[in-house]
């Protein structure tokens, strides 16, 4: 009687266990389905791929997120990025300028836009995106257009405009390493090799592996006539130099250094 009774509970069962596999199977199909048609998510693929260098994976993404929304401002900007870093500044330009044209007042975008304008060499055009980006009291990386102003300023060699810009992207972000390096070429520049001497400290503290940072400092030290902390910081770095320039440098401090002790 169990047996009989147990029979149709065994037989109910089969179909609602092969239901559930129908289920499962269908439920991966019908997320991807999903996902090709979110832009959301094409646009963090795109943007996956490009804080990894894979340019035309980055590429193809966020042109399928913009095919979904083309007034999708952020994955423009993406798309620019992209663009400048394969080399192609002239489409990266335009897709800044339609991120800006759909919101503008995305100055991520318009900093990006004045950078690749400087990166050109159309400087009046850079200095023009900067000074609106600073002007964006709710940027949150208002450093930025003030260090590139800076950095353009150094081009043109004027030195006190260059200072006064570097100053004020050091008071939004004082850990700003590259911002630290900058003032130390600008100061000496400006002939004060004590203080471009601490300032490429500051940016060495702050990154103590970067090469530029530790050679500007070493070379300073050397100008400075300091010459046991400028041995200290050339024989730190000269084992990770892979260009010939730089290396040949190096040991030609080096040497003029051991030579003055003999």
């Amino acid at each position: 009687m169990k047996e009989e009774l147990m029979m149709p509970l065994r037989t109910a069962l089969i179909p609602i266990a092969c239901l559930s596999l129908v289920l499962c199977a269908s439920s991966p199909q019908k997320t991807e389905r999903a996902r090709q048609k979110d832009p959301q998510y094409q646009y963090n693929v795109g943007l996956f791929h490009l804080n990894n260098n894979d340019l035309d994976e980055a590429v193809k993404y966020l042109n399928r997120c913009l095919a979904l929304n083309p007034r999708f401002h952020l994955a423009w900007n993406a798309l620019g990025m992209a663009h400048s870093m394969k080399g192609d500044f002239e489409r990266s330009i335009k897709d800044f300028q339609k991120a800006l044209e759909i919101n503008p007042r995305f100055t991520e975008a318009r900093n990006n836009l004045g950078t690749i304008y400087q990166e050109m060499g159309r400087l009046d055009e850079a200095e023009t995106e900067f000074r609106k980006a600073i002007l964006d009291s709710a940027y949150e990386s208002r450093e930025l257009p003030f260090y590139n102003l800076a950095r353009l300023y150094f081009t043109r060699e004027q030195h006190d405009q260059a200072f006064e810009n570097i100053q004020s992207a050091l008071q939004i972000q004082p850990r700003f390493a590259l911002a630290h390096n900058l003032k130390g070429l600008i100061l000496e520049k400006r002939n004060n090799l004590s203080e471009a001497i601490a300032s490429y400290e500051q940016a060495v503290k702050i990154v103590p592996d970067d090469l530029m940072f530790n050679l500007n400092l070493g070379e300073a030290y050397f100008n400075n006539r300091r010459w046991e902390k400028a041995r200290e910081v050339f024989e730190k770095i000269i084992s990770r130099v892979t260009d010939l320039e730089t290396q040949e440098k190096l040991s030609a401090y080096l040497k003029a250094i051991r030579d003055r002790r003999d």
